[in-house]
């Protein structure tokens, strides 16, 4: 057996939480989220975006648990729904990351111009 993969050795083990890894690295992501919106005054942008694609992303979320995709070992183990709690944090916390992201580099470097697919 060869030396362990990079990424094993360079990332921290955050399994020490237990439990509450999941809703842990929710809340550092959450954290990151939080004040990409607050610089770019995003929060109506990111408030929209989670309503309109909560519903999808829910049932996509209780379809692929309840036929077993995939697991969630790290988690608390309280539900709302039928799907984690954490994975409700996820639905909401994910497209607002990424309108934070969007609305952050549109503040910082300004609308981009007619390029590329846009033109």
């Amino acid at each position: 057996m060869g030396q362990p993969p990079v990424w094993r050795v360079v990332l921290p083990d955050i399994a020490v939480f237990g439990p509450y890894t999941y809703l842990v690295t929710e809340v550092l992501w959450g954290t990151v989220t939080l004040g990409l919106l607050a610089y770019a005054g995003a929060w109506r942008a990111a408030a929209r975006t989670v309503v309109v694609l909560y519903p999808v992303a829910f049932l996509w979320d209780w379809y692929t648990l309840e036929v077993g995709v995939f697991a969630i070992p790290l988690r608390t183990g309280y539900e709302l729904l039928g799907i984690p709690i954490e994975e409700h944090v996820f639905i909401v916390l994910v497209p607002s990351l990424v309108v934070a992201v969007h609305e952050t580099l549109r503040t910082r470097f300004g609308a981009p111009g007619p390029t590329g697919a846009d033109g």
